[in-house]
């Protein structure tokens, strides 16, 4: 009985290399790495604009790919997502890293009047004081949710975590949060529109 020859690692599928990863197969791991390098690259550059840290976060995708390339289950997504989403998560905690701290509304009117003429840094003002005015008018927990989820970045899953909540009730305060804020800006442009 003849054995058919192996093929090489460039025909094999996304799927198969996640198999030969996961059988210490070192051919298969720099082919998907090879693959994989520049889209993870770009994925993680696009999302922190950074080249250096956009590099730490392919590597460290590229080696928690190798690392759980055992439990990849194609029933559930394909190698690209996988991968992706891999580097995705890993951008997404080192943005929050990156701004720890955030910025309050009233240092980034500052920042944006800093060296802008005198109308735009007075227009910031208005929108910051008519974002301060939409938020104090919701609920104090509706208030929180949508700060955790747009200034500080939280998923709602997150949210839920945090306020001790389930996940279907943190994404309804981020949402009803949202259209309130929205409604009572629409409502304070009118105001202004129809005053001049």
């Amino acid at each position: 009985m003849k054995r058919s020859p192996r093929p090489e690692t460039g025909e094999l599928t996304d799927e198969a290399l996640l198999a030969g990863m996961a059988q210490g197969d070192d051919a298969s791991a720099v082919a998907f790495v090879r693959r994989y390098q520049r889209r993870v690259f770009g994925l993680a550059f696009g999302m922190v604009g950074d080249a250096g840290m956009a590099e730490d976060i392919a590597q460290e995708a590229l080696v928690r790919a190798w690392r759980h390339a055992p439990v990849f289950d194609a029933r559930r997504g394909s190698a690209t997502t996988w991968v992706l989403t891999i580097a995705r998560n890993l951008a997404v905690d080192a943005l929050r890293v990156r701004r720890s701290v955030p910025v309050g509304t009233d240092e980034l009117v500052g920042l944006l009047g800093h060296d802008r003429p005198t109308e735009d840094a007075l227009a910031a003002t208005e929108v910051a004081s008519g974002l301060r005015n939409a938020l104090a008018g919701i609920p104090v927990e509706q208030r929180r949710a949508l700060v955790l989820a747009a200034v500080y970045g939280y998923t709602a899953q997150e949210v839920g975590a945090l306020e001790s909540i389930p996940l279907g009730t943190a994404k309804t305060r981020i949402r009803t949060a949202l259209t309130k804020v929205r409604r009572a800006l629409d409502e304070q442009t009118s105001q202004q529109e129809e005053v001049e």
